[in-house]
């Protein structure tokens, strides 16, 4: 008598349960029932977004430490960062708008970043990270609060309206800033959940034969 061993896996659209099948290389599985995507073979995803992960905290602390911009009035120039920014909303009585923009353009991507990395350094040098089940649930509940690619648009909007008044001079932050809105797409587009269970399964069975 035969057994599937292949595991189960359920449809998030028509909650139809199905065995996983293999699948070639930058394919996807679809459900047979409604034809909803379930998964996809992406090769190499978890170390190439660990790449991008270590590259995206790089422009985040650059982000955060040089001037976005420097406005010149009559000889006179103000720059300012992205802290100062929440800081000047914030004394602006503007304060509901100032947390906004600190948890989703600071915060988030903070915590983002660093639970990617948390989750995926210790896979590439074949370890288990404790809580795995944990960061990825935290990393879907916050990742639609990860807002830069907002923050740079509003950036861009004031940046148009001030060249009539003033000298706008761009800063290094700016340019981390639109760099970070391409990376996280970038990570969004490779990170693989499912590849994640797949190399605790193969960790767990290397424990078993040894």
């Amino acid at each position: 008598m035969s057994y599937h061993t292949e595991p189960l896996i359920a449809c998030r659209e028509c909650d139809l349960l199905l065995r996983e099948i293999l699948v070639s290389p930058n394919g996807a599985a679809c459900c047979r029932c409604c034809g909803a995507p379930l998964y996809r073979n992406t090769p190499n995803s978890l170390n190439r977004t660990l790449v991008l992960s270590l590259t995206a905290i790089t422009l985040f602390i650059i982000a955060n430490v040089y001037p976005i911009l420097g406005i010149e009035i009559q000889g006179t120039r103000n720059v300012t960062n992205l802290y100062g920014a929440v800081r000047f909303l914030w004394n602006q009585e503007m304060r509901i708008i100032s947390c906004l923009v600190c948890v989703t353009t600071i915060l988030v991507p903070a915590i983002e970043l660093t639970m990617m990395i948390y989750l995926l350094l210790p896979i590439r040098l074949r370890r288990i990270p404790p809580g795995i089940a944990l960061i990825l649930r935290i990393l879907q509940k916050i990742k639609p609060w990860g807002m830069i690619e907002v923050f740079m648009l509003g950036v861009l909007v004031s940046l148009v309206k001030l060249t009539d008044l003033s000298t706008v001079i761009p800063g290094v932050a700016l340019w981390a800033l639109g760099g970070l809105t391409l990376l996280f797409s970038a990570i969004a587009a490779s990170f693989n959940p499912r590849d994640v269970w797949a190399h605790l399964d193969r960790t767990s069975s290397d424990k078993v034969t040894t």
